[in-house]
Formats: structure tokens, sequence, C-alpha cells
């Protein structure tokens, strides 16, 4: 039986984590012959996060002691502590729906390719548009890097800034190393899959953002790392 390892990074979601953990939990996936193991690494949260992840059973939860370090890092303490046959990155927050999982793991489980990523302008049929509840600079923002990733890479994303990044787990334990730290995880480990010939796959998914006042923590200044990103590691590695 094969294993999906689910990385959920947490910071100070003491409202949400109890929900999506359970919709984790409820996204069985045993019909395709996959178990579950779900890793909670909760960075520095200055709330109840930690204590409400822990009353979910079947969950593990690492819990940095220290102040906040940033996304990457927590992921990449999830990856090294993953021991499934697959990788699926979770955010903390309801905007990603764990029961699209299914339809995310299949490609890789039948090999058609080995890094597989949601796709939320597909999952709107192909519009390229602003969700209703998405602020403007957050949907320009990822056109742009997506953009930005498309010319330097070769690429044709529709989606580089997706949580739902999905890899056969040899290619983050193995193949790529992350030198990110806070949420240029995203642009490093897109650039670097590239450019080691893996091919993406896009596959639709829905999507319900939130808003800067229940929680989004992304700003412009993430745009601007997110750009820096993909340049540096056009010419470096």
């Amino acid at each position: 039986m094969a294993k999906l390892s689910v990385l959920v990074p947490a910071y100070n979601e003491s409202k949400s984590i109890t929900e999506i953990l359970n919709k984790v939990k409820a996204a069985d996936l045993s019909h395709l012959g996959v178990e579950t193991e779900i890793i909670v690494i909760d960075d520095g949260s200055t709330d109840d996060t930690v204590l409400k992840a822990r009353s979910v059973s079947g969950v593990t939860v690492i819990a940095y002691q220290d102040p906040n370090h940033g996304k990457a890092n927590a992921l990449k303490t999830g990856i090294q502590k993953a021991t499934g046959d697959i990788i699926i990155i979770q955010d903390a927050d309801l905007e990603y729906d764990p029961q699209e999982y299914a339809a995310l793991i299949q490609p890789i489980l039948e090999k058609k390719t080995t890094v597989v990523y949601g796709s939320r302008p597909l999952g709107q049929k192909g519009a390229i548009k602003k969700h209703p509840r998405a602020h403007w600079t957050a949907y320009a923002g990822g056109l742009l890097t997506t953009w930005t990733t498309n010319l330097l890479y070769g690429s044709r994303l529709t989606d580089m800034n997706t949580c739902y990044k999905v890899f056969k787990a040899d290619i983050l334990k193995k193949e790529i190393k992350l030198n990110a730290t806070e949420f240029d995880f995203d642009q490093e480990v897109t650039a670097k899959t590239l450019k080691r010939g893996h091919k993406i796959l896009e596959v639709p998914i829905s999507y319900n953002p939130r808003t800067w006042d229940e929680g989004k923590k992304v700003n412009w200044k993430t745009g601007l790392l997110a750009l820096w990103t993909l340049i540096k590691y056009r010419f470096t590695d």
C-alpha cells in the first residue's frame, strides 16, 4: 500500500486547525490503496494551535519552541519527518479542500508524472479571473509570478502559487536542496523542479480564499520575494 504524507505548516491557526485536520482525516484514500499520515509543523504559534492540533487523534505534531521560523523552514522539517511515498502540502486554513486529494495524487499513482499542482484557474473552467473574495493585489501577484515562472523556465503553468503541490517524496528528500525560509518555498521548489526536468501536471481544484481580516498572511512583500526568488534560481541553484 502506498502512503501519502500530508504536511501542514501552521502559525497561529487556532480558529481553523481542528476543522482542517478533521477534513484531512475524512479524505479517505483507501479505494486507491493509499494510507495517510498527517504531520503538523507548528512554527512558534502564540495561540493554542498546538493544543488543538494535538487533540485530533492520529496526527503527529511537531512544535518549535523558538519564535516563528517561517513557512519554508516548517516544511523542510516536515519533509525530513515524512515517511510517505508521496508528499502533499496542506495549508492550515480552510481555503483548500482535502476531498480533492484523490484527483491530485492519482496521476502520480498511475505514473503519468512525478509532480502535480492543483490549479485554481482550471477549477474555474480555465478562466483567469479573480475570485470574489480574493484581494486584487493577491490576484495580480499570482498572475505576475506565474507568468514570470513560465517566461524564465519555459513552463505553461496556470497557478504556480497554489498550496496544493504534490511530489513523489524522493524529489523533495533527495533531489532538491531547499534554501527557502519563508513564503519563498513555492518559487524555489517550482524553479528547481522545472530545472531538473520534471513535468508538472496541473489538476483543477476549488478555492475559497480568506481575507486579511480572517488571517491571510501574504502581502506585497511576499510578492517581491517571490519575483526575486524566481529570478535568482534561474541562474543559480
